[in-house]
């Protein structure tokens, strides 16, 4: 259905990618609203809520079109939806919150956070880099590969809990909104139209981006790394911008660190257990930049007395950006 009314053209597939990253983006916040009312009615605090439920659901649009992009053998995408959404999360959405307004930071995430999105960074870079240590075929993430990734995500998420148990002023910020309370009807329907949504979206975004890719004469790498990625993005690019409008942009750090420790740990280390993730070309780059970007906002928020991602800082995270984007797209 959707191939053949791809075949009428590119404003076609265009259309196709827009509507499947509003359905990708409201089916996931749909999925949260639900699962969290019904978390809550089973007794369960509103940390645990947010820690899980809330924390995985903002991670669901790259998981969901990892998973459609393994499914349909497009393992390039796969990758660069993870390393695109990053990149993006890194240098451009703390680079412009930033510029409108300093990011501060907690004594949490420059000790524990950012580290950990440093090493996700680096292994990636690691394993596209060299040969596989454990007898895989080629460049790339094999199945040995994934599984130490979602072997470190269980320890990010203990470690998470952990601190959450023993410090719980730090985790004000994850249960200030509250968990929105749903009747079990709704709760239900709001999960189902949640699975509805993401399951399109991710449909729509694989298979359209697959086909601009084609049509445009270039690698579904760098449409994963530009279109994809920046699309699975707004929801935290738009949230980071609003609070650092209202002077609230310490929620920023949090937010994309976060983000990106999920996306390498549990989704890029989910999609290679699945099916291995071969390299592609350019990839060392792409994977280095990746890494390179938590490496500076660590740096950042290390070398002033306030711990902030000043607007110097932010300026020269957006600049990195430009500059790496037009070097890869000159390549092309």
């Amino acid at each position: 259905m959707i191939e053949s009314l791809l075949a009428y053209g590119i404003w076609v597939a265009i259309v196709f990618i827009i509507v499947g990253f509003i359905a990708l983006v409201k089916g996931a916040d749909c999925l949260v609203d639900g699962a969290s009312s019904i978390a809550k009615r089973f007794g369960i605090s509103d940390l645990v809520i947010g820690l899980t439920v809330v924390a995985f659901g903002t991670s669901m649009p790259e998981f969901v079109v990892n998973m459609v992009s393994v499914a349909e053998g497009s393992t390039e995408l796969a990758i660069t939806n993870i390393l695109g959404s990053n990149i993006i999360n890194t240098l451009v959405i703390l680079g412009l919150t930033a510029l409108v307004y300093p990011i501060a930071s907690q004594k949490r995430s420059r000790d524990f956070d950012i580290p950990m999105s440093i090493i996700a960074g680096v292994l990636v870079f690691a394993a596209v880099a060299i040969h596989s240590p454990f007898g895989e075929e080629g460049r790339g993430i094999g199945r040995m590969g994934g599984i130490i990734l979602l072997v470190l995500f269980c320890y990010f998420l203990y470690n998470t809990f952990r601190h959450a148990k023993d410090h719980p002023e730090d985790a004000d910020e994850v249960t200030k909104d509250g968990v929105k309370e749903l009747t079990m009807g709704k709760a239900i329907l709001f999960i189902l139209l949640g699975f509805i949504g993401l399951v399109v979206g991710g449909e729509l975004i694989v298979k359209s981006a697959v086909d601009i890719a084609t049509r445009c004469g270039v690698s579904e790498a760098i449409i994963g790394l530009t279109v994809v990625a920046l699309g699975t993005s707004l929801p935290e690019l738009a949230t980071s911008v609003i609070a650092a409008t209202k002077h609230n942009s310490d929620i920023a750090l949090g937010n994309v660190i976060g983000s990106n420790i999920f996306n390498v740990f549990f989704v890029l280390g989910t999609s290679a257990t699945i099916r291995p993730l071969p390299a592609y070309d350019g990839i060392e780059l792409d994977a280095w930049i990746a890494a390179a970007g938590s490496i500076v906002v660590w740096l950042a928020v290390k070398t002033n007395k306030e711990r902030k991602i000043q607007r110097w800082a932010g300026a020269l995270l957006l600049l990195i950006y430009i500059g790496y984007l037009t070097y890869r797209l000159m390549k092309v």
